[in-house]
């Protein structure tokens, strides 16, 4: 049997990691458990979004302004 309990700590190691990669199925149902029963982690997950999100707009408007003379 897997074990799908994980630590605030891990969660929060899933929630950056699946930025880069696809996680494992066991590791995606620990998260989803975890998201679940936890206050902190979502918000956490939440957070991450939002910055992923802003750096994105900002490489956007960064590319489209003109460099100058």
């Amino acid at each position: 049997m897997i074990p799908l309990r994980r630590t605030c700590k891990e969660a929060a190691a899933l929630l950056v990691a699946r930025e880069d990669r696809e996680l494992a199925l066991a590791d995606r149902v620990a998260l989803r458990l975890h998201l679940a029963v936890c206050e902190a982690c979502p918000r956490f997950g939440r957070q991450l979004d939002l910055m992923r999100r802003a750096f994105g707009r900002w490489r956007h408007q960064a590319g489209e302004q003109d460099p100058g003379p």
